[in-house]
């Protein structure tokens, strides 16, 4: 157990709150994040049911289950590389548990060589069902595979680093729509675009989770050299990019369905919209104040969650009356 770098903020992990080593390691995670991708993963399932594929229970609980474990994988990674750089250290305005890290390796719950091992663990644990799942459905699923872990590792490792490089979002939208088509593969056999059309408004609000979690960072990214995007344009001109990005969050959908490539009832993906409203009237009031930023940091998540469960349930429901 390595030494608290600082004290600890209020709800931050301890080594007494976590004697535990299960549970420690369980919440060295963020289980509270994986959400996103459990959602992206049904979505997919529910973009291969719209098409009339037919659905295996089993292969559907291991793709969920390693899916899980791969954004695990990426997390823990993330904290370890944060912590190689200094970012999260030198976090003075973080706002727990959105941003600064998990501060397990700050606050002395676990070494940065466990946090390290853990994820690269975590990461390496996901190959063998996936070869499995490749077998059950067709050898195109090893592509996605090879793809999404790719964008879950260099998102945060040298020599990539892409958010340290400001293209974090753009591996993030790439990552969590092959969630939705890795997820679609599985139970179809074969590549279509019904995913894609589903899951890109989907993968765009998950990137601006990430994108608006910048901004409480800025100061500490930028002293450390981490040039995110938030940190190249700066609080003021960055509040457009998250704008820009929640707004071709929900056109992307809406042209999908006026080209007929959804189906009308998934109309009622955009009732995520008005949080994304709210979290950007937060941000344009305070995007450089990062006490006041945490409802909007809570609508983000809020608006990507909500946005893709309605999307996959219309999908399930109404999807095969196209």
């Amino acid at each position: 157990m390595s030494i608290p770098t600082h004290i600890p903020l209020p709800g931050e992990p301890t080594p007494a709150a976590l004697a535990n080593p299960v549970l420690r390691y369980v919440m060295a995670t963020r289980p509270a994040f994986l959400s996103v991708t459990a959602v992206g993963v049904l979505i997919g399932f529910a973009s291969a049911h719209a098409d009339g594929a037919p659905f295996s229970a089993a292969a559907a609980a291991l793709t969920l289950l390693f899916a899980l474990v791969a954004h695990a994988g990426a997390n823990v990674i993330n904290d370890y590389y944060d912590d190689v750089s200094g970012c999260d250290a030198a976090n003075r305005e973080r706002l727990f548990p959105f941003t600064g890290g998990s501060r397990f390796i700050q606050n002395g719950v676990l070494t940065p060589q466990e946090v390290k091992r853990f994820g690269y663990a975590l990461i390496l644990a996901v190959i063998p069902p996936g070869f499995w799942l490749a077998a059950h459905s067709a050898p195109g699923l090893l592509a996605i595979g090879a793809a999404g872990l790719g964008a879950a590792w260099a998102y945060s490792a040298p020599p990539f680093k892409l958010q340290a490089r400001g293209l974090g979002e753009f591996g993030i939208v790439a990552a969590w729509t092959l969630v939705v088509v890795g997820a679609d593969f599985v139970e179809r056999g074969h590549f279509a675009f019904l995913p894609v059309a589903a899951g890109l408004g989907f993968a765009l609000l998950v990137a601006n989770v990430l994108y608006i979690n910048q901004f409480p960072d800025l100061r500490a990214d930028a002293q450390c050299g981490k040039r995110t995007l938030v940190v190249r344009l700066g609080a003021a001109k960055a509040r457009w990019g998250y704008a820009a990005i929640g707004t071709l969050a929900y056109v992307w959908p809406l042209a999908m369905i006026l080209a007929g490539r959804l189906p009308a009832a998934t109309l009622v993906s955009l009732l995520a919209a008005p949080a994304t409203l709210k979290a950007t009237r937060v941000l344009w009031g305070s995007a450089d104040q990062p006490r006041a930023l945490a409802p909007a940091l809570a609508m983000t998540i809020v608006a990507a969650n909500l946005h893709g469960v309605l999307m996959a349930a219309a999908l399930a429901i109404f999807g095969t009356m196209r």
